[in-house]
């Protein structure tokens, strides 16, 4: 029996739903708003977290309140079939196409919190497995123009503490030596394969070099493989890892060569059937897996927490708590790993 089959005949039961704005200042130097979808029924709540980054359709969809006719599925495998047939951006297609699917896995997720509950049981009890405490790692930039002193501040409270960065054309040598001698990078995000966003990066040859040689056993995300750069992979195959065209099954396989890693975010999926047979092909095939964050302000932090801690506990995964993701992250937060909650609900982790 798949992952999915253990969910999909799960009833749920939904006689109204609440959508709550959230919004919040995060050390990337913007303002995060996401919505809090929560489904009520049988006298359960399941709740979900829509991470779509524009935040004008947050506000439209809060605002419109429409009267979808999400009572009319009665298992969690119809209520996946009818969210997948909604239009759910009232103020017309949104900039993104894959804002669709991060919409869809904010209803799903709640629905899927929802069923599970009303069934008496959480996520690992519903999919045979066991929850382990679960491995992460601090994302965050070095600013404009780029300094350490954001790592420097975060050690100095959590020595241990490991990290993904994302290097930018402005890293000077010494910045990329100063983090060497730290010796506490775990993955670097190039974002190659970004388009049309705030956070593209081009392939610099010069940049690509520096950072393999610095971080010998660093994993390496989503670079930009042109004429220049793609040499430079020769021997390093192993170390790349996908992140943004990761959205199903599909796109595994059309990677330019089999990944040895790949960056889970689940909302990219847009579904849960989506998601689980991509983890199903990665045990599969051997690929390693850790999880992703999208500056998650609710629910969905402990969504990504509750997955990572089923399917790649121990991995490198970049959903540190949200205090981590504070423009001044206060001393004295949660350390690594997280340890699973003694008496789970649903998809909640905590």
């Amino acid at each position: 029996m798949s992952l999915y089959d253990r969910l999909a005949d799960l009833s749920v039961d939904i006689d109204g739903y609440d959508l709550e704005l959230r919004e919040r200042d995060t050390s990337s130097g913007f303002l995060r708003t996401s919505t809090i979808i929560s489904l009520h029924g049988d006298g359960d709540t399941g709740r979900g977290e829509d991470v779509t980054y524009d935040n004008e359709p947050h506000h439209e969809l809060v605002d419109a309140e429409p009267d979808l006719p999400l009572g009319e599925a009665s298992t969690f495998d119809e209520f996946s079939e009818l969210i997948g047939e909604l239009d759910l951006f009232v103020g017309g297609d949104p900039e993104d196409s894959i804002y669709r699917s991060y919409r869809r896995w904010g209803f799903e997720s709640a629905a899927l919190d929802l069923a599970l509950k009303q069934a008496g049981t959480d996520l690992a009890t519903a999919l045979d497995r066991e929850y382990s405490p679960v491995r992460f790692v601090a994302s965050t930039r070095l600013g404009e123009p780029p300094t350490t002193d954001r790592v420097e501040q975060l050690l100095a409270d959590n020595p241990d503490l490991q990290f993904k960065l994302d290097p930018t054309e402005e890293w000077t040598a010494e910045i990329v030596d100063r983090l060497a001698e730290m010796d506490a990078v775990r993955t670097l995000d190039l974002k190659g394969v970004y388009e049309g966003t705030d956070v593209d990066q081009s392939g610099d040859p010069e940049l690509y070099g520096m950072l393999l040689e610095a971080f010998p056993e660093a994993i390496i995300e989503d670079p930009d493989l042109n004429e220049e750069t793609r040499p430079l992979f020769d021997g390093e195959r192993d170390r790349v890892s996908w992140d943004v065209p990761i959205t199903g099954v599909d796109s595994v396989t059309e990677r330019p060569w089999e990944p040895d890693w790949l960056n889970i975010k689940p909302s990219r999926f847009g579904s849960v059937e989506s998601l689980l047979s991509t983890v199903e092909y990665c045990d599969e095939h051997s690929i390693r897996m850790y999880g992703g964050g999208q500056f998650e302000l609710g629910v969905g932090r402990q969504h990504l927490h509750a997955l990572a801690s089923l399917f790649y506990p121990d991995a490198p995964n970049d959903v540190a708590p949200r205090g981590y993701n504070d423009p001044d992250p206060e001393s004295g937060l949660p350390r690594s790993p997280l340890s699973p909650p003694t008496d789970p609900t649903g998809l909640e982790w905590e």
